[in-house]
C-alpha cells in the first residue's frame, strides 16, 4: 500500500500546473463521444476508459488517475510476480523500488494507451510464470484473454508475441504440443474479432496509420538512439535487470524461465530493425525486475553481503534524483530554455523531426491549447446565433483542445487528421468557417478561400513562443457564396483516398 499511495502521489506532482493536457490526450477523450470498435489512431479501449471519464466529469484529476492505476497496477503484478518466485521482504522491496522509481512514472503521467500497454506486457508475462509453476492449462486462457485486452488498448503488443514465439521455440517447445494452447488462441480470436471486423470494413487504416509513422517519424529514428535510450529508462535498475539476464541463463532454479532470456533479445531485435520508437520497448523491463529482484536476494542474504541490501534499494532512488528535474515537466519553460545544455545532453531536445528545439516535443505539445480555446470562443461568440458555423483544424491536436476547454456547448471542431476526419457532422447548412492553421500552412489560406465567402480576415494567433502551436492562426470566412458542405464532403473524400 505504501508503494501505490507513493506512486499516486508522485504522479500528480510530477505535472506542474503550468503546462496543460498533451495533444495527444485531447484526441483519446474526445473518443468518449464518438464509441467504435476501432480508430484511426488507436483500437477502441481508450474510448471505454474515457467515456469513464466523461462519466465522472472529464477533470484533469481522473485524466491523471487512470494512468497512475495502470502504473500502480504494474508494480502490483511485479510484486505479485516476485512472490511467485519465492522472493521474500528485500525482493519485494526492491523489485517495488525499481519500477516506481523508473521511467514509468513518465510513461504514467500522460492518458494514452501506454501506460495500459505496460500493464498488458508485464500481466501476460506474469501468466507464463503462472503456468510454467503449474503447468495448469487455465493459464493459457487467462494469458489470452489479458493479450487480447492489450491488443484492443494498442497493437504493440504484437511485438511482444513476436519476441515470445521464437523464444519458446528454441527453449521450450513442449508448450506447442498442448491442445488448450491452440483453443486459447481461438479464444484470443474471437476476442479482437470485432475489431478486426471494423478494420476490414474501413480498409485497415491501422496500415495507413503504421506508413505515415514510418514516413513521417520513424525515419528520423536512430537505431544507437533507440539502444541508448533502452539503458536510461531503467538506469537505476539496470544492475537488477542485467542481474535477471544471468540468472535466467546460469541460475538452475530459473533454468525453465530461460526463454525470458530470448525473449529480450528478439524483441529488442525486431524493434530496432523497423527503427522504432524509443519507449515501444517500455512494457518489457518490469518482468525482469522481478527476476534480478529475486536473484540479488539469493546472493546477498548471507554473511556480509546482508548489508548491502539497503544500498540496493538506495540505488534506483539515487539515480533518479538528478533525473526527475528534467525528465518530468516540473519546470518552466523559462528555466528550460536557460539551462538548455543539460537538456541537449541527453537529447531531450530533439523532436521527432530529427532538429533540436526550445523545449522537450512532450512539453511543448502541452502548452498554447487553453490561449487558443479561449480565443475561439470569442470569435464564435460573436456570430450570429442564427448561423451556422464550421471549425476546421489542421491537426487533431487544435480540434481536441477546443473541444475539451471550450466553454461553449454549441462548438465542435473538427480537422482532416487522425479519427476527425470521421466525425465531420454534415447534416446542417454552414453558413461561416472558422478555419484554424499552423505556422507552416497558413501563407496562402486567406487568398486561397476568401472568394468562397464574403468576408474574411485574420482573426488572432497562438502567441505563446514555447507551444509547438507557436504561430497558428485562426482565419474567419463569414457568409458562404458557396456550399461549405459540399466542397468539405469532396475534401473528406479526397483526403481518405489519399
Amino acid at each position: 500500500m505504501g508503494f501505490i499511495i507513493a506512486k499516486f502521489v508522485l504522479q500528480y506532482v510530477l505535472i506542474s500546473p503550468i503546462y496543460e493536457l498533451h495533444r495527444d490526450e485531447f484526441l483519446h477523450l474526445d473518443q468518449a463521444h464518438h464509441l467504435a470498435w476501432g480508430y484511426e489512431s488507436v483500437p477502441p479501449v481508450t474510448s471505454w476508459i474515457s467515456s469513464i471519464i466523461l462519466l465522472l466529469g472529464n477533470s484533469l484529476f481522473w485524466i491523471r488517475f487512470f494512468p497512475a492505476l495502470f502504473g500502480a497496477l504494474t508494480i502490483v503484478v511485479v510484486w505479485k510476480a516476485i512472490e511467485e518466485l519465492k522472493g521474500n521482504l528485500f525482493a519485494l522491496i526492491l523489485g517495488a523500488t525499481c519500477v516506481l522509481f523508473s521511467v514509468l512514472l513518465r510513461l504514467n503521467g500522460l492518458y494514452q494507451p501506454n501506460s495500459l500497454d505496460a500493464l498488458c506486457w508485464t500481466t501476460f508475462c506474469f501468466i507464463l510464470i503462472k503456468y510454467y509453476n503449474t503447468q495448469n492449462s487455465k493459464w493459457f486462457y487467462i494469458g489470452m484473454v489479458i493479450l487480447a485486452f492489450g491488443f484492443l488498448n494498442k497493437y504493440n503488443i504484437v511485438f511482444l508475441l513476436v519476441g515470445i514465439l521464437p523464444a519458446l521455440l528454441l527453449t521450450n517447445r513442449s508448450v506447442f504440443t498442448d491442445k488448450n494452447f491452440y483453443f486459447s488462441i481461438i479464444l484470443f480470436s474471437l476476442l479482437i474479432m470485432p475489431n478486426m471486423i471494423w478494420q476490414y470494413n474501413n480498409d485497415f487504416p491501422v496500415f495507413h496509420h503504421m506508413q505515415q509513422l514510418a514516413r513521417e517519424q520513424l525515419v528520423n529514428v536512430n537505431r544507437w538512439d533507440f539502444l541508448k535510450d533502452q539503458l536510461l529508462f531503467f538506469l537505476g535498475s539496470l544492475f537488477v535487470i542485467l542481474a535477471a539476464l544471468y540468472a535466467l541463463l546460469f541460475y538452475e532454479p530459473f533454468k525453465k524461465y530461460k526463454f525470458f532470456f530470448w525473449t529480450m533479445c528478439f524483441t529488442l531485435m525486431i524493434f530496432t530493425t523497423l527503427k522504432a520508437k524509443s519507449y515501444y520497448a517500455l512494457g518489457l523491463y518490469p518482468i525482469y525486475i522481478a527476476f534480478g529482484a529475486v536473484y540479488l536476494e539469493i546472493i546477498l542474504k548471507s554473511n556480509w553481503k546482508k548489508y548491502l541490501q539497503p544500498v540496493a534499494i538506495l540505488i534506483p532512488l539515487l539515480f533518479f534524483i538528478p533525473m526527475y528535474k528534467i525528465i518530468f515537466p516540473i519546470k518552466s519553460p523559462d528555466y528550460i530554455v536557460n539551462h538548455s545544455a543539460l537538456y541537449k545532453k541527453f537529447g531531450l531536445l530533439r523532436w521527432e523531426d530529427g532538429k533540436d528545439h526550445l523545449l522537450p516535443q512532450d512539453f511543448a505539445d502541452m502548452l498554447g491549447w487553453k490561449e487558443l480555446a479561449n480565443k475561439i470562443d470569442a470569435i464564435y461568440s460573436a456570430f450570429p446565433v442564427q448561423s451556422k458555423t464550421i471549425i476546421l483544424c489542421d491537426n487533431y491536436g487544435q480540434a481536441g483542445a477546443i473541444n475539451y476547454y471550450t466553454k461553449n456547448k454549441n462548438i465542435s471542431a473538427v480537422a482532416f487528421s487522425a479519427d476527425y476526419i470521421n466525425w465531420f457532422r454534415l447534416d446542417n447548412k454552414y453558413d461561416n468557417l472558422i478555419r484554424v492553421k499552423t505556422l507552416k500552412n497558413k501563407e496562402n489560406e486567406l487568398k486561397e478561400t476568401s472568394h468562397f465567402f464574403e468576408t474574411a480576415y485574420v482573426a488572432d494567433s497562438i502567441s505563446n513562443s514555447f507551444a509547438r502551436e507557436y504561430g497558428t492562426t485562426i482565419f474567419v470566412f463569414m457568409n458562404a457564396k458557396v456550399d461549405i458542405n459540399k466542397r468539405i464532403k469532396e475534401e473528406i473524400d479526397q483526403e481518405k483516398k489519399l
